[in-house]
């Protein structure tokens, strides 16, 4: 057993040792020290704090934090992420999905509560696609990306959530030619969280050094992605439609310039921190007429 955990013979003791050592290296390092615990042991952090606090450290415990120390994320060691009350699988082929893009799926559903074929440009893990469909029940989705690898993560979410039969996953790029024409639209909602990291931005190791760089940076301004993609949606949306995106918080102005020469009208959302994160897309109706 590893140096750090000393003298530490039980869950509790060890818990100490490895919130030491994490503090330096990791915010949040007594909640990390307890979610990998509550996976070496097999239980739920309540069922650990309830009833195994006296129990001996169970021989995985020290490799998980060890992991963790060298900066590797939590969900990426535990294999899963909570996202909006659902549990996703993840591996280092996918963005973990981060909370503040809930808000990215809270104003979609109250935007368009109606919507019944649903687009998500760049799936990832597929978050975001089957959280929408999960509570939109009447409605189906198709979700797309350029890895393979990404979507068999989507595929496995959805096969564990019963919406397998609800959301197509499709391998598309949509810097293709002609990438669209598989997707048999057009959609009355359309989400995207695309890359929008800054090639030169300052990240935390756990995010440059673990998770996929195909899915984090668009170009010297970040805003690579939103200029190929953006311009293509308003012919994929239906009439009336919408596209809610993911931007980054100093992005707001840039991106919604580029929606405004593609023809949208945009409304801001902000994320629980009070940061730019969200662009609502639509189509004002005399444009969407005269385009008809």
């Amino acid at each position: 057993m590893s140096d750090f955990l000393g003298e530490a013979h039980t869950v509790a003791q060890a818990l100490r040792a490895a919130t030491e050592l994490l503090g330096p290296r990791t915010d949040g390092a007594r909640f990390d020290a307890e979610v990998l615990m509550a996976h070496a042991l097999g239980a739920s952090r309540s069922e650990m704090f309830l009833k195994r606090m006296g129990d001996p450290v169970p021989p995985a415990f020290a490799p998980l934090v060890e992991r963790r120390a060298a900066h590797e994320p939590v969900a990426y060691i535990v294999g899963h992420q909570n996202f909006f009350g659902l549990e996703f699988a993840v591996t280092r082929d996918v963005l973990i999905p981060r909370h503040d893009s809930e808000v990215l799926v809270e104003m979609a559903l109250a935007a368009a509560p109606r919507a019944r074929r649903v687009l998500d440009c760049g799936t990832g893990s597929g978050a975001l696609l089957l959280t929408v469909l999960d509570h939109l029940p009447e409605a189906s989705g198709i979700g797309i990306d350029r890895s393979p690898a990404a979507l068999e993560v989507a595929r496995g979410n959805a096969r564990r959530l019963g919406l397998e039969r609800r959301a197509r996953l499709i391998l598309a790029d949509w810097e293709a030619p002609d990438w669209a024409q598989a997707l048999g639209g057009p959609f009355d909602l359309i989400l995207a969280n695309p890359p929008y990291v800054e090639e030169d931005a300052q990240l935390e190791p756990s995010v440059r050094e673990h998770e996929p760089a195909g899915a984090l940076f668009a170009g010297p301004e970040g805003l690579d992605a939103y200029r190929v993609l953006i311009p293509q949606l308003p012919a994929l949306l239906a009439p009336g439609g919408l596209a809610m995106v993911e931007i980054g918080y100093r992005q707001a102005d840039d991106v919604a310039g580029i929606a405004a020469a593609a023809g949208f009208a945009s409304v801001l959302h902000h994320d629980l921190g009070g940061r730019s994160r969200a662009l609502e897309l639509k189509i004002p109706l005399g444009k969407a007429e005269s385009s008809a």
